[in-house]
């Protein structure tokens, strides 16, 4: 780990109003929560839309990235804490391919929606060319001949009297997609637009593989539908075709704070992905779950614990789960035994809402056997009991290790957290239950850039974040239910008891 003295290399984050930091006498769920305000979460918010507003957006190996970095560890520092921040590096991708028709009736078409840039064994040449679109043997409608029978530019005699600087427009079929852009190439083609061919399961994207060594232009691949599209508004359709992409090693961060009373051979971790997507700037996922748990760790500095509690922040979670998979990989023996659980706090604001509780004791059935450690099914208990507290309802969410937690079970280390939803649907059952509005997702903004601070359902927001300050006081003074520590040691079997929810919670 690095010290904090590193983070002076970052870009400065936007600063907002100096929080209201703990008071000693914060020793119970009902004090903890009452100091854990939506406005003291939503100021952090409103850093992370700024630095996002600032930089674009705040994904890891970017500069709003290293913003929310510091941004975090002065808010620690702030409350006392001395955080460490975790290098490490990462194969960072940036896609910046675009496919467009000029003229007429200009349409932008969306990367990875309407195309793919191809992906070819000996590289895939960086370029952009404008020119007419010239189609090859396409046959429209799409899918008209039997599948895989279209011979659309497979031959050089499919060439023949192809303009020079137009773009080839070709159709999926016969023989290989390098074969096909090599061809254009050499009749004298600035760019490669290849449609699928159209029949049922031969109309969406596909990678364009294979060997095209000697290839210099760029080449793109689109659904059946948008080839259908473009050849519509031929002969005389402009189009401009860009191959553009960064593919190199950067470094992202984690962000560690642990609080200076409690056990640390039983440390209850509580985390939170830092990082947003790519050109978003990533306020419900997951500036809520990082700013509810940064407000619990200022109010929560100056208690006196019985176990202690780190807090993380992680990076490049939209990678693949890249911080939380290093930290675990990095752990010793011993350090893994020395957590006794782990809480995740993944998307805890979502618009159209539920309160999803990951399923610990597999009640839903969706989990293979063997795949959750004991102990997280009484870390479910003590998120359900809390909501039943509040009247309020709640549901199994999937323990699949989609998020930061999956690192840890796969350790053996209990686990349970907090998510309302993303791009899934939002059921009229559900819709009875919370509000909001069946038959749509759960956060229409989810991957976007409307992934704003407006994005956010402060109720939610403000609900969960008062769970998952009751979580991690309760545990912090008690994981007995958990893993049947109720002194300082190192078992992770599970316990069967409730009491140190209800007494947290009535303090």
């Amino acid at each position: 780990m690095l010290s904090v003295a590193m983070v002076g290399a970052f870009a400065a984050a936007a600063l907002v109003a100096a929080p209201a930091y703990a008071a000693p006498s914060i020793n119970s769920a009902k004090k903890l929560t009452k100091a854990v305000t939506i406005e003291g979460v939503y100021e952090h918010l409103e850093a992370f839309q700024d630095i996002a507003d600032t930089y674009g957006d705040r994904a890891a190996g970017r500069p709003g990235y290293a913003a929310s970095v510091d941004y975090v560890v002065e808010e620690l520092e702030g409350a006392g804490y001395d955080p460490t921040v975790q290098a490490f590096d990462f194969d960072y991708f940036e896609e910046n391919s675009e496919l467009a028709r000029i003229s007429p009736l200009p349409t932008n078409y969306v990367n990875n929606d309407d195309f793919l840039r191809n992906a070819f064994d000996s590289g895939s040449p960086k370029g952009t060319a404008t020119g007419t679109l010239y189609p090859v043997d396409v046959n429209v409608p799409a899918g008209a001949l039997p599948p895989n029978s279209n011979s659309s530019g497979c031959e050089p005699g499919d060439f023949i009297g192809f303009p020079v600087g137009a773009i080839a427009f070709m159709q999926r079929g016969t023989c290989g997609f390098a074969l096909k852009a090599l061809n254009a190439q050499a009749a004298g083609a600035s760019g490669v637009i290849i449609m699928n061919e159209g029949q049922p399961g031969r109309d969406g994207l596909l990678n364009m593989i294979g060997d095209a060594t000697g290839l210099t232009i760029p080449a793109v691949f689109t659904t059946s539908a948008v080839g259908e599209d473009l050849y519509s508004t031929s002969p005389g359709t402009i189009v401009t075709v860009t191959v553009d992409y960064e593919a190199e090693t950067r470094t992202a961060y984690n962000v560690f704070a642990q609080t200076s009373t409690g056990s640390t051979e039983n440390v209850v971790m509580a985390g939170a992905h830092l990082d947003s997507v790519q050109d978003g700037p990533g306020i419900n996922d997951n500036g809520s779950g990082s700013a509810a748990l940064l407000e619990t760790a200022i109010q929560l500095q100056k208690t006196k614990l019985n176990n202690a509690v780190r807090f993380a922040w992680w990076g490049a979670e939209e990678e693949g789960l890249l911080g939380s998979e290093y930290y675990v990989e990095n752990l010793s023996d011993e350090e893994i035994e020395d957590i006794g659980l782990y809480l995740n706090f993944d998307m805890i604001g979502s618009p159209n809402y539920m309160f999803g509780v990951y399923d610990g004791d597999n009640s839903g059935g969706t989990a293979p056997e063997g795949f959750i450690p004991p102990g997280s099914a009484e870390i479910e208990d003590v998120f359900e009991m809390f909501y039943e507290s509040r009247g309020l309802p709640y549901q199994d969410s999937e323990f699949s290790g989609r998020s930061d937690y999956g690192p840890f079970i796969a350790v053996g280390i209990p686990a349970g957290g907090l998510f309302t939803g993303a791009e899934g649907v939002k059921t009229p059952e559900e819709a009875a239950l919370y509000g909001g509005i069946a038959g749509e997702s759960y956060d229409q903004c989810y991957h976007e850039p409307c992934d704003t601070i407006d994005n956010v359902n402060a109720f939610a927001l403000d609900v969960n974040a008062d769970a998952l300050a009751t979580a991690v006081i309760t545990f912090a003074y008690d994981s007995s239910t958990v893993n049947g520590v109720s002194t300082p040691g190192k078992s992770h079997g599970a316990g069967n008891s409730g009491d140190a929810f209800m007494n947290r919670l009535a303090g």
